[in-house]
């Protein structure tokens, strides 16, 4: 039934995601403290909470840091005969539609479609739904930035053809959409989705916890001299999951091509590529690797580098919250242009954009960024932390708050 021009914007929200996850949580937070808005989060998984293997990391955790205090929440039964937040059929939730009806939410904002459960949903929405979601098309074809929607779908093989139909399909069900950034709206105009149910509400990480506090740059001090490395030395940072996607071969390969006179490499992880990583390494004493850390060590970890690197290939590193992160502690980074936040983030004065597999132009960005004197390498750092500021919970809000301002109208 249309809403009239005096009908008051939706003001219960329910939130339906996977699982608990580590960004998202201080969002919900802010969220809950905003007057006159209800909200209550609906997870379907309990995965992150307690220690269990994760495949691409190689080993078994749980986060570290409170994921669900501040804010209403529920978990909801996942009777998927092999639970797993990575596969489709590994959510199947279907006590969801009647917790949702005894909150009777206004609105509901979902986050993604790839499970059995989000499906349902999107076919008989129960009420009006806000997607969220952070995909691209960087890497589909070799100019995508460059492609307008008509030729690039002249591209598409049959199966992907059959997806865009599909995605149109689904996203003609929603009544509005966050994008992250610049990538992800490009995204979402591609599968149909008109400017009027876009409001932007970018991808952050909670400031706070990103901070460089005297603890922390004695940890990152005392880290580095434990690796050896001399307090002047420049050094490159990887911090992630040692996997294909985000080709930290590639990173190993063109630093040691730039061949930089006392500059050192850091990879902080684990996953399956770490075995050929340290194969590869043998005799190369300025590489140097740290295992897997939690939430609460990262901070330390990214003061240990001066410079952040996250060569990704490919259409999966939807965003890359890594750079929010290093950025928020002042460090600029070098990315791949297949990096969801490349365009939103990375800038001449805050860091540096390759072209994807880009070995040479990779050891050249290298070059640059760890030839620089401390003083400049220095600026754009502090250029990082002006820049990340505009990427925060608060501007989250106001495009969710837009959003739910909009449905009224409808």
């Amino acid at each position: 039934m249309p809403r009239s021009a005096t009908t008051p914007p939706p003001r219960r929200l329910a939130i339906v995601v996977s699982h608990p996850i580590q960004y998202y949580a201080p969002w919900f937070r802010h969220l809950a403290r905003q007057p006159g808005l209800t909200v209550q989060v609906f997870y379907l998984s309990d995965h992150g909470l307690t220690a269990r293997p994760d495949a691409q990391f190689g080993t078994a955790f749980a986060w570290d840091t409170d994921l669900l205090s501040g804010y209403t929440h529920q978990f909801i039964p996942n009777l998927a005969p092999r639970p797993d937040v990575t596969r489709f059929s590994g959510l199947h939730n279907p006590g969801l539609r009647s917790a949702l009806r005894a909150f009777a939410p206004d609105a509901i904002l979902l986050f993604g479609y790839a499970y059995r459960t989000h499906l349902d949903l999107l076919l008989r929405p129960p009420a009006p739904i806000i997607f969220r979601g952070d995909s691209h098309l960087l890497g589909l074809t070799s100019s995508t930035s460059r492609t307008s929607p008509t030729s690039l779908l002249a591209q598409l093989a049959p199966s992907s053809l059959l997806k865009y139909l599909a995605l149109r399909l689904l996203f003609s069900r929603c009544s509005a959409f966050l994008p992250v950034g610049t990538a992800n709206t490009a995204y979402f105009r591609h599968y149909g989705v008109p400017d009027r149910k876009l409001f932007r509400a970018p991808h952050a990480v909670d400031a706070a916890h990103f901070t460089a506090t005297p603890e922390r740059l004695a940890a990152a001090a005392a880290q580095r001299a434990a690796l050896g490395i001399p307090a002047s030395a420049p050094v490159t940072l990887f911090a992630g999951k040692l996997i294909p996607k985000k080709r930290p071969d590639l990173l190993l390969a063109a630093f040691v091509e730039a061949a930089i006179p006392g500059a050192h490499l850091v990879f902080a992880g684990d996953g399956e590529l770490l075995p050929q990583l340290r194969a590869a390494t043998t005799g190369l004493p300025y590489v140097h690797f740290l295992p897997f850390a939690n939430q609460s060590a990262m901070p330390a970890r990214y003061l240990l580098g001066d410079v952040f690197v996250l060569p990704s290939e490919g259409r999966h590193e939807t965003w890359g919250l890594a750079v929010n992160e290093a950025m928020h502690l002042a460090r600029p980074c070098i990315v791949s242009d297949h990096v969801g936040c490349a365009a939103d983030l990375v800038r001449p004065d805050t860091g540096w954009v390759f072209p994807a597999g880009d070995q040479a132009a990779l050891a050249a960005t290298l070059r640059t960024a760890l030839t620089l004197p401390c003083t400049e390498l220095a600026v754009h750092g502090q250029n990082a932390a002006r820049q990340i500021t505009r990427f925060s919970y608060e501007a989250a809000t106001t495009g969710l708050t837009e959003a739910l301002q909009s449905l009224v109208k409808c």
